[in-house]
């Protein structure tokens, strides 16, 4: 039995996607394949467009077998918190002989260099950096430059650089690094449109497009084509009950959160520095919206997509001191199921065999078998995002509010 594991977020699940899983499937001739999936709330800050349930379905009817869930600490958090999550709960299935990820220039060779020299970090490597980051350069600009100083022969590649999805692959590859993980590594070209495209006009449209398309147009005919039919049915039967959850739909919640806090401010939450703490705190009365929020807070070296993230910290209750005890701990305490195919009860028998930490498949079931303190406190903080995410729902569109504990997984 051979496995293949993919790190996603399926926001949302379209053709690109369904390419992914069937190319992951044949390059690496995987018997099964395993998709470890952001929850309800994403890496860019923002909570999904649809929750977990239904996206985790998308995948099982497209090519999945098992859908798990990444802990929500590292699912909004930056792409080396992302991956060492991510890694780190495939290598403990004890189960998964490859790791397959998108990314643009689809040379793993290449990849492996910038990952080694990134896990090394020569004395020349360190010392450049620490030249360039007092001289007042911003840390990707040091980066670059200390790369090109311990690894000459990679200068000619630093574009590289530049693309989210080779960033990200970088980090998967670090990650497994850092474990000494027998996971084979595999990269795809990314097919289609870019990471960040934003029209429709690709035969495989990004994520973004697509839930840009929705958003503007207040319609979700326009992205039939984008997306297997089997997704697009599911969006159809939810669309105006469930989803679309936009980023603004946290206008609400957001700044009482803000307020609650911001005599002793923001700085116990991960990523959240006294400079952000400080601005936050003080334009906290210029607030209208999540969005215009996250538009007021950039700076020349912060991102929006970093703000976003920060705030969704601080709504979340994502502590710093916990994420650095959970990482300290090896990562990942438990494999919570989204959803499995019927037709991978080997697969499932083999996790249950050979894991080295509990497959949840019920929540309920959690206080039993999670043995960890920080196991637990990990945990707690998936449900309470989740609850979170289940208040944006109600709110946008009524009816009664969803109880984690009472959700059952996905079979198809």
């Amino acid at each position: 039995m051979k496995t293949v594991g993919i790190v996603a977020e399926y926001n949302p699940f379209h053709n690109g996607h369904a390419y992914q899983l069937q190319e992951a499937r044949r390059i690496t001739g995987a018997d099964y394949c395993i998709v470890v999936m952001s929850g309800d709330f994403v890496q860019r800050g923002t909570p999904a467009l649809m929750d977990k349930y239904m996206r985790a379905r998308a995948a099982l009817e497209n090519g999945a077998d098992l859908v798990l869930e990444l802990p929500v600490c590292y699912a909004v958090s930056s792409a080396e918190y992302f991956a060492s999550g991510a890694v780190a709960l495939l290598d403990k299935l004890g189960v998964t002989d490859a790791l397959c990820f998108g990314s643009e220039c689809g040379d793993i060779g290449l990849l492996s260099d910038f990952a080694g020299e990134l896990v090394t970090e020569s004395p020349a490597f360190q010392t450049a950096l620490r030249k360039r980051m007092k001289e007042g350069s911003t840390y990707p600009q040091a980066r670059n430059h200390a790369l090109s100083v311990a690894a000459p022969h990679l200068t000619a590649s630093l574009g590289v650089l530049q693309s989210p999805n080779n960033i990200l692959g970088i980090e998967y590859l670090k990650a497994l690094m850092r474990r000494h993980s027998s996971i084979e590594p595999h990269t795809l070209s990314r097919a289609g449109a870019g990471y960040h495209t934003a029209s429709l006009d690709a035969s495989y449209s990004s994520a973004r497009a697509i839930r840009e398309s929705i958003n503007a147009r207040g319609d979700i005919l326009y992205v039939r084509d984008q997306m297997p039919l089997s997704a697009y049915d599911a969006m159809e039967r939810a669309y105006g009950r469930t989803f679309p959850i936009l980023p603004d739909d946290l206008s609400a919640l957001l700044p009482y959160k803000l307020f609650l806090e911001q005599r002793q401010g923001y700085l116990s939450y991960l990523d959240v520095d006294e400079a952000f703490s400080d601005r936050t705190s003080r334009l906290l009365s210029s607030y209208t919206d999540y969005s215009s929020f996250c538009e007021l807070l950039k700076t020349k070296n912060m991102t929006y997509t970093r703000v976003s993230r920060n705030l969704l910290h601080i709504l979340l209750n994502i502590l710093r001191e916990d994420v650095l005890a959970f990482c300290a701990g090896d990562y990942i305490y438990y494999a919570r199921m989204l959803g499995f195919r019927r037709a991978a009860e080997p697969l499932l028998r083999a996790v249950k065999e050979r894991a080295a930490i509990p497959l949840l498949s019920r929540a309920a079931d959690a206080e039993e078998l999670i043995e960890s303190g920080n196991g637990l406190k990990m945990f707690e903080t998936d449900i309470r995002a989740s609850h979170i995410y289940a208040l944006l729902v109600q709110q946008k569109f009524g009816g009664a509010l969803q109880n984690e504990y009472r959700r059952q997984i996905i079979t198809v």
